[in-house]
């Protein structure tokens, strides 16, 4: 009596499916996770699921210490607020940009403090007559401080990358050019400062204030000079 079933032969459990199907699928597999990784870091672009991921911000800062204390001889007198819209671009040499080079359109925005230095008046910087009714004051010119930058006001506005720069930047953060861009908001705040009437008007304020400090002492003519 014969049977119609189908049997396999002895030895073998089932038939394999071809190494190129299982080399397909491994293939799909590593795309899905590399575009779960990709959806993880870029999902918040995504208005409404930025918490699909459930990402949470935690700050384990240690204490902050404090490394010296100076004493500031000096008169802040007046500030400038600036504002810069920086476009920097870093090109690389024979690739178009399409393969490799950024261009970063950033907003600066921070203040400029301008004082005059009272460390280094002398006696003779400082003259009142017998009856304590006049005095003439002599000064050095106001100085410019450095540009401190706004975090809450200065952004960037675009980030243009080429695809190498994309790959980089997927794989490991590049703070690097965000300091650059930074950097060269504050040289250009710094130069605008320099342009204008700040250390005229801080000199201008400190005249003001003298004059009211020591006629409230009784003084009745003050000169304040700036060489």
């Amino acid at each position: 009596m014969t049977s119609t079933d189908a049997h396999p032969e002895e030895g073998t459990t089932g038939t394999r499916p071809p190494r190129t199907h299982r080399w397909r699928t491994a293939l799909v597999a590593l795309v899905a996770v590399l575009a779960l990784l990709f959806l993880g870091t870029r999902i918040h672009l995504l208005p409404g699921f930025g918490g699909l991921f459930g990402e949470q911000s935690h700050d384990r800062t240690g204490p902050t210490l404090l490394q010296s204390i100076q004493d500031l001889n000096r008169y802040e007198a007046a500030e400038g607020n600036f504002q810069v819209v920086v476009d920097f671009q870093k090109d690389a040499k024979y690739l178009p940009d399409a393969i490799r080079g950024t261009r970063t359109l950033y907003v600066g925005a921070g203040t400029v403090g301008a004082y005059v230095d009272f460390g280094g008046i002398g006696k003779d910087d400082v003259r009142t007559d017998a009856k304590r009714t006049t005095a003439t004051i002599r000064l050095p010119h106001a100085r410019l401080g450095k540009p401190a930058l706004d975090p809450d006001r200065s952004y960037t506005v675009d980030k243009q990358r080429g695809l190498l720069d994309r790959l980089g930047d997927f794989f490991s953060d590049n703070p690097d050019s965000e300091q650059a861009v930074s950097k060269l908001a504050a040289r250009h705040i710094s130069d605008a400062a320099k342009d204008s009437e700040l250390t005229k008007r801080a000199e201008s304020n400190t005249t003001a204030m003298l004059k009211g400090l020591l006629h409230s002492l009784g003084f009745t003519t003050v000169s304040v000079s700036y060489a």
